[in-house]
Parts: structure tokens; C-alpha cells; sequence
């Protein structure tokens, strides 16, 4: 008798505890935030994670009167940032906007020092562009045709610009060179911004950016883009031609921008955060900016989405990793 009350008063007290924790998040998230709330993006300016976490921050900050700041802390493909995101105060104050690179670092580096599924909380899948080859207009390609004819006459020649070894434009050019039986040289950057950099400059022959990156600057005549990497042409380039239709079958590849933040924050802190970022999102003039002119197909996912979302990366482009012996 004395066990089952004292299994009862145990019980009795979780319960309370629990009930209390629940209130003490609920009255969090409704006072959130209440101090500055830290933005990390793990790659550099110019790039286009950057400029959406600014813009988001800066939406943010004007409907809910606290500063929201951009903290950049590049390196490792995006690695060293997720990492201190990771390991944040699990309190709701830093979040992390993570691109593609994000689900495939787990195959190219297995001594990752955080678990990609479990050490962080899903926010939301922003949105995903396809990818653009590009070169400079006084580069003699045209098509990827062009391109083709002269990567198999003099083979590791033509150089390839892309924002990192293992990143998604690698992997989708290196599946386009074993189908088209042709190999060209890759030239890792350390994020977009420098990549482009480098194709204006005619540093390299091409590059590949995602076409939130490099429509910018197709439409102001720095560089043409030869083909696109969608299931189908890119509302902002309707004029090019996938790679599918270029005779690559099967090889597609999207950008992708997501939200995380550290793992085991309160829910109601999250479902706060994720109400607001919809809201921003939701904006006319953001839909415009991110859509019309950078190609960003928005998606404004539920972190479950997002979550199944980064499993299905990871799994089938961890497998093209291993299959070519990808390394970073």
C-alpha cells in the first residue's frame, strides 16, 4: 500500500511538473522574444543565404520590435555554424539557415560533430530553386552542347566552378558527366558569392548556382546561363533548357533554404518563431523578391515537412557520394 502511494505521489508530481513546464513555455512563447535573437548563417556574404535571413530578420524586427542578428560563421560547407547552432542554449534565441550542403555533409564528413536528424529542431523548409549552369557571354558556349564537344576533345580542360566539393551543382554536373560521357575540371569555392565572382572575371569556363544566385545577374548581362537543373524550365528562365531536355535523363537537383535551431527548444517557443516567419513569408513584396526575381519556389514548410525533407536528401545524395567517391 505504502509503494502504490508513493508511486501515486511520484506520479502526481511529474504530473505537476510537467503541467508547469508547459505553462512557464506557454507564457515564453508569448512574451518571445524579450532579447536579440541570433540569425547564424554559415556562409559568406553574397551568396543567397545570407540575403534571406537579412530579410527575414529585418521583417521580423519590424513586426515584433526586437533585433534579429545575422551572425556569419563560415567554413566546412557550412559545417562550423550548424555546429555552434547545435550547441546553442536551447532556449529559442539562435537559429540556423542552412542550404543544400546541409544533407550532404553527412556522407562527405561521417565525423560530423553534431547528428544532422537529432541534434537539431526542424523550423521550416523555406523554399528550393533548381540550379543554373553559367559562363561568361565571352566564353564560346552557347548550349551545353558547346560545352560537351569541347570537354571530350580535350578532357579535363574545361573548369566548373560551384559553391563547395560535394554540393548539390557538383554532384548534378558529375551524374551529367557520366551520362554524357565527358569529364570537366571542378573548382571548389567557399560559397556563392566568390563562385559567381570567379565566372564574371572569366577565372573559370562555368559555374553552377542555384538560379536564386545567378538570375541577378543573368538579366544584367554578366553571364549566360546554358541549362538548368529543374524537372522542368525555371519560371525566371523560361527561355533555357533543362538538363533532362538536353538529353540528361534523371538528373535534377534543387536548392534548398531551410530554418533549424537547436534541438529540444521548447515547442511553443518554435511554433511562435514558425508563425512569425510565415507571416513574413507570406508578405506580397518578400513573395515577389524571393520568387519573381530570384526563381525561389517558396514552400514555407511544417518542420515535420522539413524534417521528411532532409532524410530524403540525405539518403539519395549520400548515395551518389559513395558511388563516385566523392570526397571533400
Amino acid at each position: 500500500m505504502q509503494t502504490a502511494i508513493n508511486k501515486a505521489g511520484v506520479g502526481a508530481v511529474m504530473a505537476a511538473a510537467m503541467l508547469c513546464g508547459g505553462i512557464a513555455g506557454g507564457v515564453q512563447a508569448q512574451s518571445f522574444p524579450v532579447k536579440p535573437v541570433r540569425f547564424i548563417v554559415p556562409f559568406p556574404p553574397g551568396g543567397t543565404v545570407d540575403p534571406l535571413a537579412r530579410l527575414i530578420g529585418a521583417k521580423l524586427n519590424a513586426a515584433l520590435g526586437q533585433q534579429f542578428i545575422v551572425d556569419n560563421r563560415t567554413g566546412g560547407s557550412g559545417i562550423i555554424g550548424t555546429d555552434i547552432a547545435a550547441k546553442a542554449n536551447p532556449d529559442g534565441y539562435t537559429y540556423v539557415f542552412v542550404f543544400d550542403t546541409h544533407a550532404v555533409n553527412p556522407s562527405l564528413m561521417p565525423n560530423l560533430p553534431f547528428d544532422t536528424l537529432k541534434d537539431l529542431a526542424p523550423v521550416m523548409l523555406v523554399g528550393r530553386a533548381p540550379y543554373g549552369v553559367i559562363t561568361h557571354p565571352a566564353k564560346p558556349y552557347k548550349t551545353m552542347t558547346d560545352v560537351v564537344k569541347v570537354a571530350k576533345a580535350k578532357p579535363d580542360t574545361v573548369t566548373y566552378g560551384t559553391v563547395g566539393a560535394g554540393s548539390l551543382g557538383h554532384l548534378a554536373l558529375t551524374l551529367a558527366g557520366q551520362a554524357g560521357g565527358f569529364k570537366m575540371v571542378h573548382v571548389p569555392y567557399k560559397g556563392g558569392g566568390p563562385m559567381t565572382v570567379a565566372v564574371i572575371g572569366g577565372q573559370i569556363d562555368l559555374g553552377i548556382g542555384s538560379t536564386a544566385l545567378v538570375t541577378p545577374f543573368v538579366n544584367d548581362g554578366r553571364v549566360r546561363v546554358l541549362a538548368t537543373t529543374g524537372d522542368t524550365r525555371a519560371a525566371t528562365l523560361p527561355n533555357v533548357p533543362t538538363l533532362i531536355e538536353e538529353g540528361y535523363k534523371g538528373v535534377t537537383a534543387y536548392a534548398w533554404w531551410g530554418i533549424f535551431t537547436t534541438a529540444k527548444t521548447p515547442p511553443a517557443i518554435l511554433k511562435k518563431f514558425h508563425g512569425e516567419v510565415v507571416k513574413v513569408l507570406n508578405q506580397p513584396d518578400v513573395r515577389r523578391h524571393l520568387g519573381e526575381q530570384l526563381g525561389m519556389e517558396l514552400l514555407v514548410s511544417s518542420p515535420e515537412e522539413l524534417q521528411k525533407w532532409t532524410a530524403v536528401e540525405l539518403e539519395r545524395w549520400g548515395r551518389v557520394i559513395r558511388d563516385n567517391n566523392i570526397k571533400p
